[in-house]
C-alpha cells in the first residue's frame, strides 16, 4: 500500500472521528482553494490525485474568465488537472476535519508550470545544487475592522471601523480589548495546529497588525503562511469582525509581506562575514538587484498594491540596497554568525508568497551562478527620487513588461509561467480600467470590492 493510502487509513487508529478532509493549496492569485471529501474518498483516491478543472487558473479576482492571451496546451477547455497531498502537511484541523495542502499535476505526471507551490519546490531544488539551503521567514500584515464581513460587504468594504482603536502608532500597547482577544485567539488557534509564530503587535495603520512567523524552509513556511491567513479569517467571522490582506484597504498606510532570507552551506550561515556583507550576500544581494524591477509583477500582483509605493510611507520605491537601511528595497543585516540575513521588502501583504519566495530565489539563484556584483549600497534615504538610483515600475502593466524583458526570471521561472503570468496581469489592468476603476482616486471602490477579501 502506498504512503499516501496508508496515512489516509490510519485516521481510526489515531482516534479521531473523522467526517472530512479538506484539499489546500493557492492559485496564482494567491486565494486559498480547495474542497471536502469523505475519508472514504480521500483513501481511495489520494495516490493517483484528485480531479480538478484547470479554470482554477484561468479565473480572475472577479469570477471572470481571463482572455487577451494564449493559453499553454494544458489551459482553456475546462480539463482536469490532478491535486496531489503532500502528507506531511496533515493535520487536525478541527474536531472531524483533517486538512492537507498538495500541488497541482498534469496527467502526464509533470507540475502544472504556474502551480506555485511547485514552482517554488523547482527554486529550492536548483538553489540545492550549488550546496545551498534556504531559510525564510515572513511577516504577515493584516488590518482588522468591528464590522462582520456580512456588514463590510453591505457597505461596499468602505468606511469601516479598525477594530481596537483609531490610534495607528507601530506598536501601541493602548488597544481596545476586542483587538487584544482577536489576536489572542489567533495565536492559540495557530499553537492548535502546531504553526510557530514569534511574535505579533500593533502596526502603523488603525487597525493593522502584523504576525511574524517562525523561521523555516521556504515550503513549510509559506504552508505555515496560507495556513495563517486562513486561521485570521475565521477567527474574524467567529467573532463578527473582517480581516482584510489588500495591499491598501484605506487611504492610509499600506500593507506588507517582507520576506526575510538567509543561506546555509554546510550548516554555516554563508551571508556572515566578519566586518561586512560575506562574497555570497553581495552576489546574492547582485542577483536580486538585477531581476528586482521583473520580480516586482510577481510580488506587487493587483492594480491596489502600487497604490502602496508611496515615498517616505515605508516601501521601497527604488531598484537600491543598503546596510541595515530600511528604505531600501533590499536591507542587509550584517555582523552576526547566526541572523546575518537579507530582508527583501518589496512585496505586498497580497502576494502570493509562493510565488513571491520563488521570484526571490530566482534572484538568488541567478547572482550565485552569474557571481552578480551589486553597486554601492545606498547609506542615506532611498526615498524621494535620489540622485542615480533607478524607480521601481510603479503600476502593474510598467511591471509586467519588466517582467517580460528579464531573461534572468524567463529562463529560472520558466517562459509558461512568465507569459501566463504578465497575461493575467495585462487582464487585470484592463478590467480595472473597463470595469469602474478609478485612477485617479486614492482608493477606488472597485479596488474595494475586488480586493478586500481576495487574495
Amino acid at each position: 500500500m502506498s504512503e499516501i493510502s496508508t496515512a489516509a487509513s490510519e485516521f481510526g487508529v489515531r482516534g479521531r472521528d473523522v467526517r472530512a478532509v479538506r484539499l489546500e493549496a493557492t492559485n496564482h492569485e494567491g486565494c486559498f482553494l480547495g474542497k471536502n471529501v469523505s475519508p472514504k474518498k480521500f483513501d481511495s483516491s489520494a495516490p493517483a490525485g484528485f480531479n480538478f478543472a484547470d479554470l482554477l487558473f484561468g479565473l480572475d479576482l472577479g469570477n471572470a474568465p481571463s482572455m487577451g492571451f494564449a493559453y499553454p496546451g494544458w489551459r482553456g477547455h475546462l480539463d482536469d488537472v490532478s491535486f496531489k497531498p503532500d502528507m506531511a502537511t496533515l493535520v487536525e484541523w478541527e474536531p472531524g476535519l483533517e486538512s492537507v495542502i498538495g500541488d497541482y499535476w498534469l496527467k502526464d505526471g509533470t507540475p502544472v508550470p504556474i502551480c506555485p507551490r511547485n514552482l517554488l519546490r523547482k527554486m529550492v531544488d536548483r538553489l540545492a545544487t550549488s550546496g545551498y539551503i534556504a531559510t525564510i521567514a515572513v511577516e504577515i500584515e493584516a488590518t482588522l475592522f468591528e464590522e462582520s464581513i456580512h456588514d463590510a460587504r453591505a457597505k461596499g468594504y468602505r468606511d469601516l471601523t479598525p477594530l481596537g482603536g483609531t490610534a495607528g502608532t507601530a506598536y501601541h500597547l493602548a488597544k481596545s480589548k476586542d483587538w487584544i482577544d482577536y489576536m489572542t485567539a489567533v495565536s492559540r488557534r495557530l499553537d492548535e495546529l502546531g504553526i510557530e509564530w514569534e511574535a505579533w503587535s500593533d502596526e502603523d495603520a488603525a487597525g493593522q497588525v502584523e504576525l511574524n512567523l517562525v523561521p523555516g524552509e521556504p515550503i513549510a513556511v509559506c504552508d505555515a503562511w496560507a495556513r495563517a491567513r486562513q486561521v485570521m479569517r475565521e477567527v474574524a467571522f467567529e467573532q463578527g469582525h473582517s480581516v482584510t490582506f489588500m495591499a491598501k484597504p484605506t487611504a492610509g498606510y499600506g500593507q506588507a509581506s517582507h520576506i526575510n532570507l538567509s543561506l546555509q552551506r554546510d550548516g554555516v550561515n554563508a551571508f556572515y562575514a566578519e566586518g561586512g556583507p560575506s562574497e555570497t550576500m553581495r552576489h546574492v544581494i547582485g542577483g536580486l538587484l538585477a531581476t528586482l524591477e521583473g520580480n516586482t509583477s510577481i510580488v506587487l500582483p493587483q492594480i491596489i498594491s502600487y497604490r502602496r509605493l508611496v515615498d517616505l510611507s515605508g516601501p521601497p520605491v527604488t531598484v537600491s540596497w543598503g546596510i541595515s537601511n530600511k528604505t531600501t528595497a533590499v536591507r542587509a543585516v550584517c555582523g552576526h554568525r547566526t541572523y546575518a540575513r537579507l530582508e527583501y521588502r518589496l512585496p505586498g501583504a497580497d502576494a502570493n508568497l509562493y510565488l513571491a519566495t520563488a521570484g526571490v530565489l530566482a534572484g538568488v539563484i541567478a547572482g550565485l551562478e552569474r557571481e552578480i556584483e551589486p553597486p554601492e549600497p545606498v547609506s542615506d534615504m532611498a526615498w524621494c527620487m535620489p540622485p542615480g538610483i533607478k524607480r521601481l515600475p510603479d503600476t502593474i502593466t510598467k511591471a509586467a513588461d519588466a517582467l517580460d524583458a528579464d531573461p534572468l526570471l524567463r529562463e529560472l521561472l520558466g517562459d509558461e509561467f512568465i507569459d501566463y503570468w504578465i497575461g493575467t496581469r495585462r487582464w487585470e489592468w484592463m478590467q480595472f480600467h473597463t470595469g469602474g476603476g478609478d485612477p485617479f482616486a486614492e482608493l477606488s471602490e472597485w479596488e474595494s470590492a475586488r480586493y478586500f477579501e481576495f487574495p
